[in-house]
């Protein structure tokens, strides 16, 4: 595949966070839209977009739960399969609850 998959795949404990940065489209954008699924490129967090407030991002995980704040030079477009991923991984995380 690509060089980004040789250090991704020698990265122990961090492999979500990897995977997501992996699949981040190559655009960042300064004004996402409401409902849009980006990556936080500064952890790999997926997150979808709550609103704007105070100059920042505000995101939430892609199953719900608690928003934080990011700085739009810091997000990116999520591509589908990315967004498929975290979703599926939340849905795990929730049924063992």
């Amino acid at each position: 595949m690509s060089s980004a998959d040789g250090g991704r795949a020698g990265t122990a404990g961090n492999g979500a966070a990897g995977d997501m940065a992996a699949g981040a489209a190559a655009d960042t954008t300064r004004a996402a839209d409401a409902g849009a699924y980006v990556i936080d490129a500064r952890d790999g967090r997926v997150g979808q977009v709550m609103g704007h407030v105070g100059g920042y991002v505000q995101l939430r995980p892609p199953g719900g739960g608690r928003e934080w704040d990011c700085p739009p030079d810091a997000v990116a477009l999520a591509a589908p399969d990315v967004v498929l991923r975290a979703r599926v991984r939340e849905l795990n995380r929730a049924s063992l609850r």
